[in-house]
Order: C-alpha cells, then structure tokens, then sequence
C-alpha cells in the first residue's frame, strides 16, 4: 500500500487535533482536509481545506469520498459517534482510520475502571477489529499524557511560573510522556508507512520518566528550589469522584492524570517497560527530561 495522501481530520480545534493538524500541514506530501460542524465558526490555517458538514450519515460518506485516511481526535462528547464515521468512511472507500486515543492506555482494565468514558474508546477499537478488510484498516496511537503541553500549562501539577508543584504519592512512579512534536511525528510516520502499521495498537513516548525527576529538572532549569505540596492517589481519587458526583468536570481530568500518576495496579503507564514501545517501527527517539524542561521553562520566560 502506497503513502496515505488526502487526509481528513475531524475533531482539528481541539487541543490534540491542533498538534496533528500542525504536523499534517508542515508535511507537504499531504492534502488535509478539515470537517467541521456547519453551525462552527472556528477558522483554520491557509491551506487547508475545510468540508462544513452536518454530520448526517448521507453527508459524511460524501464528505469523505476520495479520502485515503480518517484521523478522529473527537473530545469525550464524540468518543460514542465514532462508529458513525467508521461507517462512513467505509462507505467511502478510505483505507485507514485512526480513532481518537493520543492519551492512557485504553487496554488496561484498570484504565477503563479509572476512566468509565474510556469504555466508548475500547468499544471503538472493537468494532473497528470488525471492520478490517483487504481495504480498509486501522491504527491507534497511544502517548500517554502530553509532556511539554502538559508542563507548560500547568496540566501535570508543575508550575513554572509560580515554582510549584503538586506530586503524587512520593514521586518515584515511573511512567512515560509524549511531547507534541512527537505525537505529530508518529501519526505522520503511521499515514507513510500503512502497511507495517495497518491493525496495530500503537505506543509511543517521548521520555521514561517520573514526577520526581521532573522536579529535579525543572528546579535545575529555573535554578529555583519548588514548593511542594504532597498528595496521595487515594486523596486525589476521592476528590476527583467527589467533584463528579457534583457535576464537576475538573474530576475527570484529576483522573486523567491518575491514569500515569496513581498508584492504581494494572493501569500500565509505562509503555516502555509494560507495554511494547513502537518507537522503533515509527522511526522516532527517546528525547531528554532534561531538555524537554528546559524549553518549556524558556518559552514560559
């Protein structure tokens, strides 16, 4: 199977779907093309072709025809419409399809016990093993949190601005992280490489690493010591359920990061002792802690 040329992306104003969408545009050898709501009024790079749909049945096979590849980045709201543009796109005749994961990781039971939403990633991946054929396969990409994103704004309870940080347990978990340029190097090195990554889960990292170790570097970045404030995973748990039940979304993302920080058993955060690392296979490197903190702590300067 040749190189995946024409490239629809659904889901690209999100947070995750801006970092693939970036990737997909600096790659010329890809025509990208954007579906988006038509009642949705965000605008989107010159270049890139925008389809406004729908997202009727009827409008989305028309929307995908001469499309090689679907990539969903769909936030917690679309997980469950997924199936809907599966069909579609095989009604359309696109020859891969990659669902929205780019987060933890979704074959753990102990994941999908943390994060019940998860359930609807896990019944995707599913059906898509339903749907494979000589024509039509898939690819999913796991990164585990966001490293560089996740550091520079504050989603991993480090600070930097403030020289503060928040740390599970005792900080020694050992887990991976994914920067964002390597999230969009791996879903580009899956679109060129479709045979070797057809009907895979895929994982990927940019460092092993531990909240601890990260502390360390950034304090060696800043030259500051951090103010830390201790917390258990059953403390964060219990918040994190305890804002839920009020209707509180801000739970959820506690248990997002519970899915590399916690001390849950099984949850299997580190992709590249418990799982198998497709690194390799996509042609990417381990990169620095070190490093990697130090350009969030120059850019937040």
């Amino acid at each position: 199977m040749a190189s995946l040329k024409n490239i629809a992306i659904i889901g690209a104003s999100g947070s995750i779907g801006k970092i693939i969408l970036d990737a997909l545009i600096k790659a010329p050898q890809f025509n990208v093309t954007v579906l988006s709501r038509a009642s949705s009024e965000t605008t989107f790079p010159t270049g890139v072709s925008v389809r406004k749909s729908d997202f009727s049945d009827s409008d989305l096979v028309s929307a995908l025809k001469g499309q090689d590849a679907v990539i969903s980045v769909v936030g917690p709201t679309g997980f469950a419409e997924q199936k809907k543009f599966i069909d579609a796109a095989i009604s359309a005749g696109v020859k891969r399809f990659l669902p929205s994961e780019y987060s933890a990781n979704t074959l753990s039971p102990a994941v999908l016990q943390l994060l019940p939403l998860f359930n609807q990633k896990k019944e995707t991946l599913e059906y898509l093993k339903t749907k494979e054929s000589s024509g039509f396969s898939w690819t999913a990409i796991y990164t585990a949190l966001l490293f560089d994103w996740g550091l520079g704004n504050g989603f991993l309870g480090f600070d930097v601005s403030a020289h503060t940080a928040t740390i599970w347990d005792d900080g020694s978990k050992v887990f991976t992280l994914t920067n964002a340029d390597q999230l969009g190097r791996a879903v580009v090195s899956v679109l060129e490489h479709p045979e070797k990554t057809a009907n895979k889960n895929l994982y990927v990292a940019s460092a092993e690493t531990s909240q601890k170790e990260i502390l360390a570097a950034l304090e060696k970045a800043t030259g500051s010591k951090f103010a830390v404030t201790n917390t258990t995973t059953e403390k964060e748990l219990s918040e994190a359920g305890e804002k839920l039940s009020k209707g509180d979304f801000s739970g959820a993302l506690i248990l997002v990061r519970a899915t590399s920080f916690g001390s849950t058993p099984g949850i299997r955060a580190n992709y590249a002792k418990e799982e198998e690392l497709a690194n390799d296979l996509l042609g990417l490197k381990l990169e620095s802690v070190d490093e990697t903190v130090a350009r969030v702590v120059k850019g937040s300067s």
